[in-house]
């Protein structure tokens, strides 16, 4: 729906109010947002007084032991390794941010469109 590269001397819970800005005026039916522990706190009041989204974080149950899928977290992880399949994107090869984020629409498109097109 939205991306947001940004250098890494920026912490994600502060990237992750520009992404949430944007989401919520592109998406106004937008209501929930799952993410993972990182982004707890402030972030999370933030985002409902600012943007009016319940930010939902997504944990492994207290008595997992090992390896679980996590339902919501997994989406994400699939995602990032599809887009890992793109050379461009499997190293940050790009001077300017905007170029990845560039990019990342570019093969986000591409595998949509494969989706939609296979018989």
């Amino acid at each position: 729906m939205r991306v947001v590269v940004h250098s890494a001397g920026i912490q994600d819970r502060d990237g992750a109010k520009r992404v949430l800005k944007d989401c919520k005026t592109q998406f106004p039916r937008l209501e929930k947002v799952w993410v993972d522990g990182g982004y707890r706190g402030q972030l999370v009041d933030w985002a409902q007084q600012e943007c009016g989204l319940t930010l939902e974080i997504v944990e492994k149950p207290e008595d997992q032991k090992g390896f679980a899928v996590l339902p919501k977290r997994w989406v994400v992880e699939r995602t990032f390794a599809w887009i890992g399949r793109w050379r461009r994107l499997s190293k940050d090869y790009d001077l300017h941010p905007e170029t990845g984020e560039n990019w990342i629409y570019l093969a986000m498109t591409h595998l949509m469109l494969r989706r939609l097109t296979a018989k």
